[in-house]
C-alpha cells in the first residue's frame, strides 16, 4: 500500500494495491500489519459503519469529545470529498483542515486519527461510505462543529446547491465556541 501524508501530516491518504483484469479488480482493504507500521503504532478498530447517502449530503463535521474515535475511512461505491478538522488545541496545525476526494474509482482511504472532526459531502448519485473506528459511537459524547463555519473556511464543492444536512448538523456550534481537545 501507498501512504501519503497530508499537509495535517497526522491524517494520512492511504491507497491499497488494486489487482484488476478483465474480470474486474482484487484489492485488500485493510491489514492490521500495514496499517500499524503505515501510522507508526497499534490501534485496535472496534466497530465497522456502512452509510449510504444521496448527492448533496453532508455528514459532520462530526466527533466524540470522551471516547474518542479514530477513523479509517473509504467510499466502497460513488463518490464523496472527505474532511478532516484538527481540533487538538496544542497542535501546531489547530484549526486547520485537509479534503480528499475518496471514490470507488481511486480506492483511496483516509486515516483521521483522534483529536479531528470528520464531515463528508456526497458527489455522486448516491455513495457507500464504510468507515472503521478505534472507539464505540457514544451519542452522548457526540458533538459537531457547523461545515460552512467562516474560521475554518472549508472549500466544500460544488454540488449545485445547499448540501442536504440532518437537524443535528443544522443545529452545530461554531468552531471557536465548540468544546475541543487539550
Amino acid at each position: 500500500m501507498k501512504v501519503t501524508p497530508t499537509s495535517i501530516p497526522d491524517v494520512l491518504v492511504i491507497e491499497p494495491k488494486v489487482f484488476g483484469d478483465s474480470r474486474g479488480f482484487f484489492l485488500e482493504s485493510f491489514n492490521q500489519k500495514a496499517f500499524d507500521d503505515a501510522i507508526g503504532q497499534h490501534l485496535d478498530f472496534v466497530q465497522d459503519n456502512h452509510s449510504r447517502s444521496s448527492k448533496g449530503v453532508l455528514r459532520g463535521l462530526h466527533y466524540q469529545i470522551q471516547q474518542p474515535q479514530g477513523k479509517l475511512v473509504r467510499v466502497a461505491r460513488g463518490a464523496a470529498f472527505d474532511v478532516a478538522v484538527d481540533i487538538r488545541k496544542s497542535s501546531p496545525t489547530f484549526g486547520q483542515w485537509v479534503g480528499v476526494e475518496l471514490s470507488e474509482d481511486n480506492h483511496k482511504q483516509l486515516w483521521v486519527p483522534v483529536g479531528f472532526a470528520h464531515a463528508f459531502l456526497v458527489l455522486s448519485a448516491s455513495a457507500d461510505f464504510m468507515y472503521k473506528t478505534t472507539d464505540y459511537y457514544a451519542p452522548v459524547h457526540e458533538r459537531a462543529i457547523a461545515w460552512n463555519d467562516p474560521v475554518l473556511n472549508i472549500q466544500w464543492p460544488d454540488v449545485g446547491g445547499s448540501p442536504a444536512l440532518s437537524a443535528k448538523d443544522s443545529a452545530a456550534a461554531a468552531f471557536q465556541s465548540a468544546e475541543v481537545f487539550s
